[in-house]
């Protein structure tokens, strides 16, 4: 039975929460050094170490880290915003960011938002105030920044991916144009006399990129460009653009802004009787870890998510430990060629 003004204890007083003091006295040790082990500073020797840490398990003492945010002014989270987590490059870069958030010791807190506008981008600002982070991380696959609808708010610690806003924030991003330009350069000197192409969604930042550049090597090289066709990243949407792009007989080569529609279209030319490479050549953008045991294995882009992730972490810490702002500018991480067995010359 529980007394009058206790939470069963006996004597009805409540247990007091263990504290610094309790771990230093039983350890031996200062109190200060119990903060050093509690804080992970490199300092201290090993047998002293595993005393503190031997003391702390003993008692059930865990460090208060509001305390210890209030009293530095920092809380080790890094918040995250973005607008899915359907898409592989922003599931991959969030993972990315994860992994090397925890290297330096920070924890991430992840805010999706559903649709894309100012008052939700403000929106989620204020919940990442409300939930103590040091700095944000925007993932933007749509170009919203870009019209200048969107602002952010000002004093925040702030790295945008994945937008053409390097004049007003610190962004970093995969060189998608560049990217797109190996890729229909491969097909073209390969020998096919132009390059069909499935888009992303006009709303992308990235498919819209990677569709200025495969535009512009076939004007450079005074070939004929067909009309795009659109896709939404979905193999289904690249099945359906390979339903119609088995139709011409002088389509010889596909470049899909993606992977997973360039799966799409794989299967669409299987099913109409098109044999690739050797009557259509197929090159995607990513390089999903599937892409090579794809029926054949693709011809992609790769793209190095965890160097874009890496640079977003280093980059937001750099502004949190100098106590700046964000520096405009566009950090972009190269992109590479991988040739597999989806792309051959024509056979004519």
């Amino acid at each position: 039975m529980v007394e009058r003004g206790g939470s069963g204890v006996p004597g009805g007083r409540r247990k007091q929460r263990v504290s610094m003091a309790d771990v230093a006295q039983l350890a031996g040790v200062s109190s200060q050094t119990v903060s050093r082990v509690s804080n992970g500073h490199p300092g201290v020797v090993d047998a002293t170490r595993e005393q503190v840490l031997a003391a702390m398990r003993e008692l059930g003492y865990r460090p208060n880290s509001a305390a210890r945010a209030l009293r530095y002014g920092q809380f080790n989270t890094i918040g995250v915003i973005l607008f899915s987590l359907s898409s592989t490059g922003n599931s991959r870069t969030v993972e990315a960011i994860a992994t090397h958030a925890a290297a330096e010791g920070y924890a991430i807190t992840l805010i999706p938002i559903d649709v894309p506008t100012q008052d939700n981008v403000l929106g989620a600002f204020t919940r990442m105030g409300e939930l103590a982070v040091d700095a944000v991380i925007v993932i933007m696959e749509v170009h919203l920044l870009d019209a200048g609808t969107v602002q952010l708010p000002p004093g925040v610690h702030v790295v945008v991916v994945d937008s053409d806003a390097g004049d007003r924030y610190s962004v970093v991003d995969t060189d998608q144009a560049d990217g797109a330009r190996k890729a229909v350069r491969h097909l073209l000197e390969l020998g096919h006399r132009t390059v069909w192409h499935v888009t992303g969604p006009q709303t992308s930042f990235a498919g819209q990129r990677r569709t200025q550049a495969w535009r512009t090597v076939l004007e450079e090289a005074g070939c004929v460009v067909p009309p795009p066709l659109y896709g939404d990243w979905s193999a289904e949407s690249g099945y359906a653009a390979g339903l119609e792009l088995a139709q011409p007989p002088d389509c010889t080569a596909v470049f899909a802004a993606n992977d997973q529609m360039a799966l799409g279209l794989l299967r669409a030319f299987h099913e109409r009787g098109l044999s690739v490479p050797h009557d259509v050549s197929v090159v995607g953008f990513d390089d999903l870890p599937e892409a090579a045991y794809f029926v054949p294995p693709l011809t992609t882009v790769r793209q190095d998510f965890a160097e874009v992730g890496h640079r977003c972490v280093q980059k937001v810490l750099q502004q949190i430990r100098t106590h700046g702002g964000s520096s405009p500018g566009t950090d972009l991480v190269p992109t590479s060629l991988v040739v597999r067995g989806s792309t051959a010359p024509p056979l004519c």
